[in-house]
């Protein structure tokens, strides 16, 4: 009788050290010498380098010899087109924030969960305002401090970081909106969920100066975010829409 294996597969070290490595570039830090590459790798400067070497040749790292850095290289981004391409949210929401940009006049973004933190994965920009918001796609949010991450905290279940008090969590699940006004000053994002049945999948956004966007839940840009992404939701096949109250 052919015995059925039930657990999980080991992990490759070699490939989850490299996918650490590959982690460690982001918007704010694209660029890392071998030595800081090493550092939080927490492996030998030998080893670091032999990974290094590997991802360059084929296309995810680039080397620049004159400064002595890494940064990722162009297969990556190929890579990420192609994830963009699957997901098949970010195809369906194209005209519900389209629609909802040209109602409110400010930047939509959409964000969905890594497993980490929220990722933003597609952007409406507000192109109209003398002040533009620019918000990059494939930006990695706080996960419990910035407005999306607070939606992912509260209604996205046991795999997301629960970092939120009782009242704020209580709050945002009655009116099925999260705020933040402090991660850059002057800029406030207010957040709502997004479920495909009965699964949230995404966190949808509007993003502008905090004297365009008031900090109150019922005013008029907050509750067509909230109607946009229950007619996203509803296309979906989510019954979850409208708030509690």
């Amino acid at each position: 009788m052919t015995e059925l294996l039930t657990s999980e597969p080991p992990v490759n070290q070699s490939v989850e050290r490299a996918v650490r490595l590959l982690a460690f570039f982001t918007p704010d830090e694209p660029e890392m010498t071998l030595a800081q590459i090493t550092s939080r790798l927490g492996a030998s400067r030998a080893t670091t380098h032999r990974y290094a070497m590997a991802l360059r040749r084929v296309g995810m790292l680039r080397y620049d010899a004159a400064v002595g850095t890494y940064t990722l290289g162009p297969r990556v981004v190929e890579l990420a087109a192609a994830a963009l391409a699957g997901l098949r949210i970010v195809k369906i929401a194209g005209p519900t924030m389209e629609r909802l940009l040209a109602k409110v006049n400010e930047t939509v973004v959409l964000s969905v969960f890594d497993g980490e933190s929220p990722v933003v994965v597609r952007v409406e920009d507000n192109t109209d305002r003398l002040v533009r918001i620019v918000v990059r796609t494939g930006s990695r949010l706080p996960p419990t401090t910035s407005a999306q991450g607070k939606v992912f905290c509260t209604f996205g279940g046991d795999d997301t970081p629960n970092g939120l008090d009782a009242p704020e969590a209580a709050a945002i699940r009655r009116t099925r909106l999260a705020t933040n006004s402090d991660l850059v000053e002057g800029i406030r994002a207010i957040a709502t969920p997004v479920f495909q049945e009965e699964q949230l999948v995404a966190a949808m956004a509007l993003v502008g100066t905090s004297a365009s966007i008031p900090e109150d839940v019922n005013s008029a840009g907050a509750l067509q975010l909230i109607e946009a992404a229950s007619s996203l939701s509803a296309e979906l096949g989510s019954l979850r829409t409208g708030r509690m109250v």
